[in-house]
């Protein structure tokens, strides 16, 4: 195996522990800048890397489950084209990376590279996948790391998106048992936690919409009170921007 091949399946380089730190930083610093055009001129070795990291994202060592999801994260940024004939199997095992169940390093990675190839593939052919993806990143929203609260998210709002005609009715429901996590961490304790929050807020704003099945009701009942009282304490902008958009 080849260094470049080591450095896509997050194995340290072969440096003797006797050279200084210095030299070691500068030498990860140039693997870090050789460009993918090498690391993938041939197919085959593509497949190669592909088929370890399968085999790690099942591995019973946390670490290198961990650098598995981080792998197939990277390759789906930089060679989506190449990925997406493996599309359902990335998928499969970055969903299983979601739900693991002792360590919260693989589920954030999880989360960040599903976020990278919803982005790249747009959401297409999903399929059940949409399902599972949702309902797990809504129980991240909570999550007490910062940053695994950030990514959930962005993933949520992103899943927004995606949702299209055949998840609507499913996203609609998720989004409105989301909506106390979405008010409560508009004021998240993290800056960042909070921006990303009120970005995925409007994203779902669509599922929100009151349903104008009673026309007899009046404009006023037909809004809920309590997200109205909240949005209007803490962000009047966003209630604004429901009204303006006819979304309460």
């Amino acid at each position: 195996m080849d260094q470049a091949q080591r450095r896509i399946l997050g194995q340290p380089l072969a440096i003797p522990t006797a050279q200084l730190k210095k030299k070691r930083t500068s030498m990860t610093s140039f693997f870090s800048k050789v460009s993918w055009k090498l690391r993938f001129q041939k197919r085959e070795p593509l497949k190669n890397v592909f088929f370890i990291l399968m085999e790690r994202a099942r591995d019973s060592s946390a670490k290198k489950r961990h650098m598995a999801m981080r792998g197939l994260g990277t390759m789906a940024r930089e060679k989506p084209s190449k990925v997406s004939k493996y599309k359902k199997i990335v998928l499969d095992l970055l969903v299983h990376g979601l739900y693991d169940p002792m360590s919260s390093e693989v589920v954030h990675e999880s989360v960040k590279s599903l976020t990278i190839i919803l982005g790249k593939i747009q959401g297409k052919s999903l399929g059940s996948f949409f399902i599972d993806i949702t309902l797990q990143t809504r129980t991240l929203l909570d999550d007490e790391n910062d940053s695994l609260r950030y990514s959930a998210f962005v993933l949520f709002g992103q899943l927004a998106a995606f949702a299209g005609r055949k998840w609507k009715k499913f996203f609609t429901y998720q989004v409105k048992q989301t909506q106390d996590s979405l008010l409560i961490h508009l004021q998240d304790r993290n800056p960042q936690v909070a921006k990303a929050c009120k970005t995925t807020f409007r994203a779902c704003s669509p599922y929100l919409r009151r349903r104008k099945e009673r026309s007899f009701q009046s404009e006023e009942d037909q809004r809920n009170p309590k997200l109205c009282r909240q949005l209007s304490h803490y962000h009047p902008e966003l209630l604004q921007y429901f009204y303006a958009n006819k979304i309460m």
